[in-house]
């Protein structure tokens, strides 16, 4: 548990230092996209902002998950990081989307751009959003939440880069086409990420069976146990990503209840190396008219 509120700390100081370095950008972004014309660097400071607002979620999502369990909310409150990656996730759809609309009017009425000035601001905009994602790297691989709120900054990144680039192509060939092609880019390439997260997370809140756990061969695992008939009435879903929950009817020989408590430490034993990590096993004898596995 220790480790758990250490390892909680360091994420909350990494996402506050992440924030102010978004705000920070975006104000310059703004001011920077007004002046020099550009629509991909105004893109990309509202992709920073929402990286700010994502990261401002995510904080208080976690906050909400360490909070002890109650009468009211016998799970605590873990699944409020699941609902913050949604939230993140589809806001960056409702920017995307804008930004493809706008970038279709500047298709049609191309401006002039300050290719100069792009450059020089989305640098230091690329600049910030690598520490950021250096910041949150190491939590985005076992935490959807934190994923989320670095999908961000990783998009940012990117489209950074390619703002960056644009800039170039304009200062140097006066193509202002660069400006609202890249907007499209770095938005679709936003999409496919955020979209994927609202699949992966809308499982979780819909009680979906985790990918890595296969429902056949659990049954295959316990039905193999001696004294274990079969295997029904299986629920299995996740609380967030980290905790699985295993209910099921297991089907015994007629044994004392002191014998059938060593079934269940097998059993556990069994789903706890495929990471399920609370089991509740309700044991029976013939007592189901039907003996179906979902």
């Amino acid at each position: 548990m220790g480790h758990d509120h250490s390892h909680a700390a360091k994420s909350t100081a990494r996402l506050f230092i992440t924030m102010m370095l978004n705000f920070a950008i975006t104000v310059a972004e703004v001011i920077g996209g007004i002046i020099s014309g550009s629509l991909s660097l105004i893109s990309d400071a509202l992709h920073n902002f929402s990286d700010g607002i994502a990261i401002i979620v995510a904080y208080i999502a976690i906050r909400l998950s360490e909070r002890t369990r109650t009468e009211s909310y016998t799970f605590g409150l873990k699944r409020a990081e699941i609902i913050a990656a949604v939230i993140n996730s589809a806001v960056l759809v409702a920017i995307c989307f804008f930004l493809i609309r706008e970038a279709y009017e500047r298709f049609i009425s191309p401006e002039p751009i300050k290719g100069a000035l792009m450059v020089g601001v989305a640098s230091i905009g690329l600049l910030a959003n690598i520490i950021g994602t250096l910041l949150l790297r190491k939590g985005s691989k076992d935490n959807l939440n934190i994923r989320a709120a670095y999908l961000h900054l990783f998009s940012d990144a990117v489209s950074s880069v390619a703002v960056i680039l644009g800039g170039i192509f304009i200062y140097f060939f006066d193509v202002y086409w660069v400006d609202p092609l890249l907007t499209v880019l770095i938005s679709l390439y936003v999409l496919k990420g955020s979209w994927d997260i609202i699949k992966e997370a809308t499982t979780v809140i819909m009680m979906g069976s985790p990918k890595s756990v296969s429902l056949r061969e659990v049954q295959e695992d316990v039905e193999s146990i001696p004294g274990v008939k079969n295997i029904h009435h299986v629920h299995i879903w996740m609380l967030n990503e980290k905790n699985i929950q295993f209910e099921a009817h297991v089907d015994i020989e007629d044994m004392m209840v002191s014998e059938s408590d060593k079934l269940r430490e097998q059993i556990e034993g069994k789903l706890g190396r495929r990471n399920i990590t609370h089991v509740t096993l309700q044991f029976e004898c013939d007592s189901c008219d039907t003996k179906a596995l979902i």
